[in-house]
């Protein structure tokens, strides 16, 4: 699933390649992608791209056309891509079982493609006057990176929550952008388990998950400014350290980089580096193996 490093990438290539430029049409091609119908997405026609910003993991375009400001917001959710092409293929797509779900094509030929494989189709595009209309947008809490997102408001933030770490860093409602990947990442930086609850953290660790949070994604989005879309997959990928990478060894100890499976998910981990040693039960057993 793209999260904050990534989507930020994808913003700022967007912001290079995009703003200015007219849009000729959109063209939904799996009818399921659309989440409104008014304003409809014929508005967009002929309306120009004034800015491209991102909230959380949702890319938002906003235009300017013949009705007025309006924003083209979109989440990739786990299997959404976004694909530039400096000339698009001839003619409209056809619907089908392919990956292909939306077309922005513009008046100068070139444009972008949203995919999405897989059977479960939950990538979601909103046309709206303002992007606080899109349910998902307006329950965002702050953005990590934020400037004024200092170690006291994360403390005042984590203040009565009384889950395990690894929920609330993926908690969008909490902070914004931070997924399955990068909640694994940041763990590990901080030497933390992912099932320690969130009310026993001490203020030494909190300000360590703080940092550890911060570097992990800052140096991700460093990893990725610049890249073309087409390669920003590959680079998440790369600069992972302990997610996707069971029964590698850990960067930092050596020690073999454990998994646990959930119903639809996993999570990976080091033992030495972050639960003392010890291996974390399957969570389908439900029980920390002592």
């Amino acid at each position: 699933m793209p999260e904050l490093p990534e989507v930020e990438a994808l913003r700022a290539f967007l912001d290079e390649h995009l703003v200015g430029k007219e849009i000729a049409r959109v063209l939904p091609v799996a009818i399921s992608v659309l989440k409104t119908y008014d304003p409809p997405v014929t508005a967009l026609d002929g309306a120009r791209v004034t800015g491209v910003a991102r909230h959380g993991k949702f890319l938002d375009l906003a235009t300017e056309g013949a009705a007025g400001e309006l924003h083209l917001v979109t989440h990739l959710a786990r299997a959404g891509w976004l694909h530039w092409k400096d000339v698009l293929p001839s003619g409209p797509p056809k619907p089908g079982r392919g990956p292909l779900a939306l077309r922005i094509a513009l008046t100068g030929g070139d444009g972008f493609d949203l995919t999405e494989a897989g059977t479960t189709k939950r990538l979601a595009v909103y046309v709206v006057h303002d992007p606080g209309e899109v349910p998902g947008v307006a329950r965002l809490g702050p953005d990590p990176l934020a400037a004024d997102f200092d170690l006291a408001a994360f403390t005042a933030l984590l203040a009565g929550e009384r889950r395990q770490i690894k929920g609330a860093l993926r908690d969008q409602g909490l902070i914004a952008g931070i997924g399955n990947a990068y909640s694994d990442e940041i763990l590990h930086a901080a030497k933390m388990s992912p099932f320690k609850p969130v009310q026993n953290l001490t203020a030494e660790e909190t300000a360590a998950l703080y940092e550890a949070m911060r570097a992990t994604l800052g140096e991700a989005v460093e990893r990725s400014h610049g890249l073309a879309a087409g390669r920003l997959k590959a680079e998440k990928k790369s600069g992972l350290r302990v997610h996707g990478r069971a029964g590698e060894p850990c960067p930092v100890c050596g020690d073999t980089v454990r998994s646990v499976s959930f119903s639809d998910s996993s999570l990976q981990y080091c033992p030495t580096c972050q639960t003392g040693g010890r291996p974390l039960a399957d969570r389908r057993l439900s029980k920390l193996l002592k």
